[in-house]
């Protein structure tokens, strides 16, 4: 009996039928919707894209635009995929063709997982490693022909850097990387052992990697428990094991870094103190994870909707099944506005959509057409 059911739900022709018109329909979808944004947007910015070249203008931004919005509004697609061809089908009877042979409405979801876990597979593996890649690029070239966001200057900046030494600077800019009012501060057992502080403090970017600073203009204190030690110098090489890159943060960077890359900064500011400035981060990391399993909770709807034959054909279905992509994607998007503000945590603000549409698609799986 166990190999009966593993033979009836391995794939036959009409399963690769399916798969073909759900795959077909999602990219069509892609194209037409991706076509429209970017003649929407090389309208709304052309008169600041004549001035980009127009091998940069092709390659660095609108070569990297396509697949980041393709797969930010992939959720969208898989449903009106699904919507449209599966009520092609209830209206051309072929649902009702199936069922006559003794197909389960359980059988008849099979080839749509399979090719819901394809697409989840694609999203995971671009949103992950490559579209961060290209980000770099199309952030860039906003950066300089559209608008400017990077940062030039942090304020009042303070990080553990390592165990038990604190560093703060008053002002840092990155167009000389220097920053000014700058304080080292070294605690054994809750207990300041040592207090630097120096009038400026600059990046050697020639020695990156080992983390080398040049200190001018400082004074050290060494305290103990029964005297205090000062020592005066105008210039000082040093090793403190931090960087601009783990301060300076500029707007949508979290897009720039791999999933990898993600977690790795996140613990790393965790871990020294600065979680609050990772939120963004945190967001952007689950959000890939939840967007990935959004395909399958989204096809389960769309089938469970569209596969019974109703009088009016497709337009109802197609309703419905934006209304609830947009709805998905607006609940996304304002649980997301609540993490940033600290309200809700990165990976709750992520998941609560699919915890909120998973009791929609079991309760429309169970009213579907048996």
């Amino acid at each position: 009996m166990a190999g009966l059911d593993r033979r009836n739900f391995m794939l036959k022709r009409i399963d690769w039928y399916l798969i073909r018109k759900f795959l077909g329909t999602y990219f069509l979808c892609i194209a037409l919707i991706v076509a429209i944004s970017v003649v929407f947007d090389f309208n709304e910015h052309i008169d600041d894209l004549k001035e980009a070249p127009l091998k940069e203008l092709l390659f660095d931004y609108y070569l990297n635009f396509i697949p980041y919005y393709a797969n930010l509004f992939s959720p969208l697609f898989v449903f009106i995929a699904v919507i449209f061809f599966t009520s092609k089908l209830a209206e051309n009877t072929e649902i009702i063709a199936m069922f006559s042979t003794g197909m389960s409405f359980k059988r008849l979801l099979v080839p749509y997982m399979v090719a819901a876990a394809f697409i989840a597979l694609l999203t995971i593996s671009l949103s992950a490693y490559v579209i961060p890649r290209g980000s770099i690029r199309r952030i860039d070239f906003q950066n300089t022909y559209i608008h400017s966001r990077k940062p030039h200057m942090v304020n009042n900046f303070q990080m553990e850097v390592e165990d038990g030494v604190i560093a703060y600077i008053g002002r840092f800019e990155d167009t000389n990387m220097t920053g000014y009012r700058f304080c080292l501060d070294k605690f054994e057992d809750k207990r300041l052992v040592s207090h630097l502080t120096a009038r400026t403090v600059e990046y050697d970017t020639v020695c990156a990697e080992d983390y080398h600073w040049k200190i001018r203009e400082y004074v050290i204190r060494n305290l103990s428990e029964d005297r205090e030690e000062v020592t005066r110098g105008e210039s000082l090489d040093t090793v403190i094991r931090f960087m601009p890159a783990d301060f300076i943060v500029f707007k949508r960077q979290q897009e720039t870094m791999t999933s990898p890359e993600l977690r790795q900064y996140i613990q790393r500011h965790k871990s020294r103190g600065v979680g609050n400035m990772v939120r963004e981060f945190e967001i952007e990391y689950h959000k890939r994870i939840a967007m990935t399993f959004a395909s399958f909770i989204l096809t389960l709807i769309g089938v469970s909707l569209s596969s019974r034959k109703r009088k009016g054909g497709m337009g109802l279905y197609l309703g419905i099944g934006i209304g609830l992509s947009f709805g998905y994607i607006m609940f996304q998007t304002v649980s997301s506005t609540f993490a940033v503000s600290g309200a809700m945590s990165a990976i709750w603000a992520e998941w609560l959509p699919n915890i909120v549409y998973i009791p929609v698609a079991v309760y429309l799986y169970i009213k579907a057409p048996k």
